[in-house]
């Protein structure tokens, strides 16, 4: 290869990176009535969101590297004890003096380092924290034969308000009533996957029963996307993020 091939290999692979590096940054917005929100699709059921100078993590996982390029969080959000949730070396090592929010399941199985600054949120429990209100949302299986995955008041699903914006994280869930009932949501991150959820059909029901403006598929590793949009309601935005 000659030198100016190699420079110009050299540079198309800095113009990919540096895009690659720019789409990570700016990531989907949501306006808010202060400014906008930023998410970050990070991994199956990871994801960063940004607001108002605050960084939210939600069930960081796979590596401190996986986060390079995102800001460090204020407040990190554990729904559940498995390991596409909780990982607690990820989570050891990007915590920093950051917040954490978890259900005690989860609390208990955290290391001694981190402990100290993990605030345990039980089902229905209501906080405010950093100017975010937080609500603890159940989640759990309903139907018989994936009952074993996810008890009700063992993991938490999350509606976080930004300023007047509603965001639920569903967690490991089946279409409960808790989520059908939901009001007022601007935009869901939903799940679905068999065995340990549901199924496409099951999602896209209770999405549209609660009516969010947008919704976030997530979590949905060997299911099928595009029939799960094809289900969802005309006047909902379905935005596929980068996951897998």
């Amino acid at each position: 290869m000659s030198p100016f091939t190699r420079f110009l290999s050299c540079a198309a692979f800095l113009v990919l990176a540096t895009s690659a590096h720019a789409q990570m940054m700016t990531g989907s917005t949501v306006p808010t009535n202060k400014g906008n929100l930023v998410i970050h699709p990070v991994t199956h059921a990871s994801f960063v969101m940004r607001w108002d100078n605050k960084t939210v993590y939600v069930d960081p996982v796979g590596g401190v590297g996986a986060y390079d390029g995102l800001p460090r969080p204020d407040l990190i959000l554990v729904t559940d004890t498995h390991g596409d949730h909780l990982d607690a070396d990820t989570l050891a090592g990007l915590a920093g003096t950051a917040l954490i929010i978890a259900p005690a399941a989860v609390k208990e199985q955290l290391p001694a380092s981190i402990k100290a600054q993990t605030l345990i949120m039980q089902n229905d429990a209501i906080m405010e924290r950093l100017g975010l209100k937080l609500e603890a949302i159940p989640m759990y299986n309903l139907t018989e034969e994936r009952l074993q995955y996810h008890d009700k008041g063992r993991g938490n699903g999350y509606v976080v308000t930004f300023g007047e914006t509603r965001v639920y994280i569903s967690g490991d869930t089946e279409d409960i009533p808790e989520m059908r009932v939901l009001e007022n949501i601007d935009v869901a991150f939903v799940c679905f996957n068999l065995p340990f959820t549901m199924t496409e059909g099951q999602a896209a029901d209770a999405v549209n029963a609660f009516r969010p403006g947008i919704v976030y598929p997530y979590h949905y590793r060997g299911s099928d996307l595009a029939l799960f949009t094809g289900l969802i309601d005309d006047g909902i935005e379905v935005r596929e993020g980068d996951w897998y």
